[in-house]
């Protein structure tokens, strides 16, 4: 099959213009391939990590380790999706020529879509090298981000990557959902930001 721009135009989730390496914080929110729950389980509304979720926890931690420039804030791993607070810093001094937006093939060091990329990329190499199955999906294709911009924002979404572990039963990321719903987690939390 021929490559047709205007069918296979790949969709966008990000803010039109916006300089996502520009100093700020981010939520992000990924999801494993088709929702399988790869990472551990919950037990007694605790996640417990089995070995690959063990290592997105490691490669989280290690994108940090790797970077000066971005700090980590809270994050959880959960069975089959990841949520994490990520803090950018400006660390190419004040003076800026232009705006950083990253284009398809021209990464931006430091960025949130490298980062994430790179972040993606680590964890599904190791996780295949077990499998001992190259190529195959761990991640969903892109992920979600929620730009912070203010402290009443980013200590609901603390809290929310806190709890989100005991509310695993009413998590709609949970296939084994119950059906209910419940104020204290809201069905549709980032919909609330």
């Amino acid at each position: 099959m021929c490559f047709d721009p205007q069918r296979h135009r790949r969709r966008s989730l990000r803010l039109k213009g916006y300089d996502y390496a520009q100093a700020g914080l981010y939520f992000v929110t990924i999801c494993a391939h088709e929702r399988e729950c790869l990472f551990g389980e919950i037990a007694d509304g605790e996640m417990v990590l089995n070995e690959y979720g063990q290592i997105v926890r490691e490669e989280w931690l290690r994108s940090f380790d790797l970077r000066a420039e971005v700090e980590r804030d809270e994050f959880v791993v959960m069975p089959n999706h990841f949520h994490g607070i990520m803090v950018l810093h400006d660390g190419r001094g004040t003076a800026r020529r232009a705006p950083t937006v990253e284009r398809f093939g021209h990464p931006v060091s430091g960025s949130l879509p490298t980062v994430m990329r790179a972040f993606k990329s680590a964890v599904t190499r190791r996780i295949n090298r077990i499998r001992t199955t190259p190529g195959t999906p761990v991640w969903q294709r892109n992920y979600y981000e929620h730009i912070i911009r203010n402290d009443d924002k980013l200590q609901r979404i603390r809290e929310y990557i806190t709890n989100n572990p005991a509310y695993w039963t009413m998590d709609i990321e949970n296939p084994n959902h119950d059906g209910r719903h419940d104020e204290v987690a809201p069905k549709d939390f980032l919909d609330t930001l």
